[in-house]
């Protein structure tokens, strides 16, 4: 057995689908295909039950894949020893980040730390909290950004920024005439909201309970359509279709394209998220570390308050 034949075992219990697995390996399907069955036929078993629609782990196919996914840690960490014997600075530096982050953020560090670091390759990519933190662990990436609260065993948390919501509305919307936005304002609106597995989504509801509770008898028409990226929502709005709640970075953007679109903050203490890095504890690069943390402090991103 080989470590990328844990790696394709590992990533296809995650996904659950021979296509994505594929896709999140860098292989074509057969490939990966011929490589889980080789192993399996190695081990004598079967790791996955296969049907037409879904790919599911065996009882002991899932003790053999937690076993994969600890060697996979342990081959990261001998990969991070190595790395520290290495120019830090002169390496790739792999950055993972949440899509309701990255896309504001990366625009604005990455001139900054090719100048920190004109020697250090960034590699960057966007996925999930749920998708980052397991590549993290498996060494595919070194660092990620990532909205708090975030935890997990044997990785370093540290926070960098806390930025408010604000709200985005159309400029004829009658609450666009309100300097400031109550919470009890947004109580009978329309408010559209990313789809499941955002933890963006799950920041605004918990800081605002009440958002699209209405009562639908007295209520005017709604629609209960949801986002698939910070970037729709704010489409969603253009085309009249409701109202949105934004990060402040992301609200910045919104405003200044000009399709009409006003932002307006909340009264009183606004509801606020705090971004942060993560990497492992035996990464050994402190100084890429502390470059791309300063990088993305010099960016003086519009609206953030640096923890």
């Amino acid at each position: 057995m080989t470590l990328t034949e844990l790696r394709y075992v590992v990533t296809l219990a995650q996904l659950q689908h021979f296509g994505k697995a594929a896709e999140r390996c860098n292989v074509n399907q057969s490939t990966l295909s011929i490589a889980v069955k080789k192993l399996e036929g190695e081990l004598g078993i079967e790791l996955f039950e296969r049907s037409k629609s879904s790919v599911r782990a065996t009882p002991i196919g899932e003790k053999v894949i937690s076993q994969s996914q600890r060697v996979l840690e342990e081959a990261a960490a001998i990969k991070d020893i190595a790395m520290s014997g290495k120019d830090q600075l002169n390496s790739p530096l792999h950055v993972g980040a949440i899509f309701t982050i990255g896309p504001y953020l990366f625009p604005h560090f990455i001139p900054q730390l090719q100048k920190a670091a004109p020697q250090m390759p960034l590699i960057i990519e966007e996925s999930y909290t749920s998708t980052l933190r397991k590549r993290l662990r498996n060494g595919e990436v070194d660092v990620i950004i990532v909205a708090l609260p975030f935890s997990e065993p044997d990785v370093v948390v540290q926070p960098l920024y806390a930025e408010p919501f604000v709200v985005l509305l159309p400029q004829s919307h009658p609450l666009s005439k309100k300097k400031v936005i109550e919470r009890g304002d947004l109580d009978t609106e329309n408010v559209l909201m990313l789809g499941e597995g955002h933890c963006f989504r799950d920041q605004v509801i918990e800081a605002l309970p009440n958002i699209n509770c209405w009562n639908k008898q007295s209520a005017s028409v709604r629609t209960m359509t949801e986002g698939s990226s910070l970037e729709t929502l704010c489409y969603m709005v253009a085309s009249g279709l409701g109202i949105t709640i934004l990060p402040q970075t992301a609200a910045i953007g919104a405003e200044s394209r000009g399709n009409g679109l006003v932002t307006r903050p909340f009264s009183g203490v606004a509801p606020q998220r705090t971004t942060a890095l993560a990497w492992r504890a035996s990464f050994p690069r402190h100084r890429a570390i502390d470059a791309l943390r300063k990088s993305i402090y010099d960016s003086n991103l519009p609206g953030i308050t640096r923890s």
